[in-house]
């Protein structure tokens, strides 16, 4: 596939203007809480960790030197939006490979917005087995509507509804090595 040039152009001029909502010194301390919280609910649970690819690699890749204690890690990729910024039905890339049979998962995401595909996620590890799934997003969106997964078990972040990215977070496959969050300008 070749790359677009209009979306690359389009991208560097979102980046430039738009607003900062979370410096990287907000973000990186929210991740911290976020892993001590974890550490306390799950030190005991031999939990399996599922980052949610793409957006979750981020997150996990930032949460794991912090949880000091056994766990495994697989993935899921499971996505609505395949480069776009709307989204469409859920497509499932890889589904885990580990059993979840009588575990503890956590289910590692970049954002809750409308929860729907979280919300799928978390069907599909209690279908294979799992006996509790938790959830961690680093940004959780403030919509004015009912989401079929209202809230995370632990979020680092709030947001209001705009589109944001950084910190695993696109805009159409860009910036997600940005290292605070960012809001498209309106």
């Amino acid at each position: 596939m070749a790359i677009d040039d209009s979306i690359y152009a389009e991208s560097k001029q979102i980046l430039d203007n738009a607003e900062c909502l979370h410096d990287n010194a907000t973000v990186e301390q929210a991740i911290t809480t976020m892993a001590d919280d974890i550490t306390a609910a799950l030190k005991d649970d031999n939990p399996l960790l599922l980052p949610v690819m793409t957006g979750g690699v981020v997150l996990a890749g930032k949460l794991l030197p912090q949880l000091n204690f056994p766990l495994q890690v697989d993935y899921v990729h499971a996505t609505r939006y395949r480069s776009s910024t709307d989204g469409h039905e859920i497509s499932w890339v890889k589904k885990p490979e580990k059993s979840l049979q009588g575990r503890s998962v956590l289910l590692i995401d970049d954002i809750l917005d409308e929860g729907i595909t979280l919300a799928a996620i978390v069907e599909h590890c209690y279908k294979e087995g799992a006996e509790r799934v938790y959830t961690a997003v680093l940004v959780e969106k403030h919509l004015d509507k009912p989401k079929p997964l209202e809230k995370a078990d632990f979020t680092g972040l709030s947001v209001p509804d705009r589109y944001v990215f950084g910190y695993g977070m696109d805009y159409k496959e860009y910036h997600r090595n940005v290292s605070a969050i960012y809001a498209v300008k309106e």
